[in-house]
């Protein structure tokens, strides 16, 4: 699984991942802002479209916003809309033990559900930060306990992220769904990235969690000095790059 944000690179990545996530995530990796709070409705389904516009083979997955599964009845209401208004084949929302009910509704609407447990980053400001989770004994019974409640709630996969490893293992080994990982260490049974921490083109600060499989931003910064420098200098366009008689 990889984030993707528009058609461009969602049709880069569709050849090659199963998952798609249009990630809240684009509120900080997108927009430049400090958390992913401000995401909207509205937001989210629009990107959710350009996704949808350039992936024809993964499945595809819209993140559920801040406040947008506040209840049952909102939480089915935003749902429907990006069943209605986009082509994404599923959503995910951040569980815990408070809201994991909301799962079963959905599922029962018709709604299939990925559950986000564990580091949940629109819980950050509630929770002090973004905490890794799992360190404590009954914080591992917790996850655990959540993880099965959104298994047999209809979930049809599960994303744990900031998860103390050998946690992670456990959930994992403790579900009979799918389990994606992010900072949850190499036991699970996938893992997802922000595609702009994978390829390196956000480096303002590099989570434990990120491998840079591509300098993205340092090969970007060349390539536009070698094109203004073109330009300045007058060899682009050339003669074969302009229209002629």
């Amino acid at each position: 699984m990889i984030t993707a944000y528009d058609a461009l690179f969602a049709n880069i990545f569709d050849e090659k991942v199963d998952m798609i996530l249009v990630g809240d995530s684009l509120e900080m990796s997108f927009n430049g802002r400090d958390d992913t709070l401000k995401a909207s409705m509205d937001g989210m389904i629009y990107h959710t479209n350009a996704v949808c516009n350039g992936a024809k083979k993964a499945l595809i997955i819209a993140d559920m916003p801040f406040g947008s599964v506040i209840n049952k009845d909102e939480a089915l209401k935003n749902s429907l809309r990006v069943y209605k208004e986009t082509k994404a084949d599923a959503v995910k929302v951040e569980c815990n033990s408070a809201n994991i009910d909301i799962i079963k509704y959905l599922v029962d609407n018709q709604i299939a559900v990925v559950a986000h447990i564990g580091l949940t980053p629109q819980s950050s400001r509630s929770e002090g930060g973004y905490l890794i989770k799992g360190r404590s004994e009954a914080e591992k019974i917790e996850l655990l306990s959540i993880a099965k409640k959104a298994e047999n709630s209809g979930a049809f996969c599960i994303v744990v992220e900031g998860v103390i490893s050998e946690v992670a293992k456990l959930i994992t080994n403790s579900v009979n769904i799918p389990v994606i990982g992010i900072g949850a260490g190499a036991s699970t049974d996938g893992q997802v990235l922000v595609w702009s921490d994978a390829f390196g083109f956000f480096d303002e600060f590099k989570p434990k969690f990120v491998r840079r499989f591509f300098n993205g931003k340092e090969l970007i910064l060349k390539a536009l000095d070698e094109y203004v420098s073109e330009v300045k200098s007058g060899n682009f366009p050339s003669q074969n790059e302009s229209y002629n008689k």
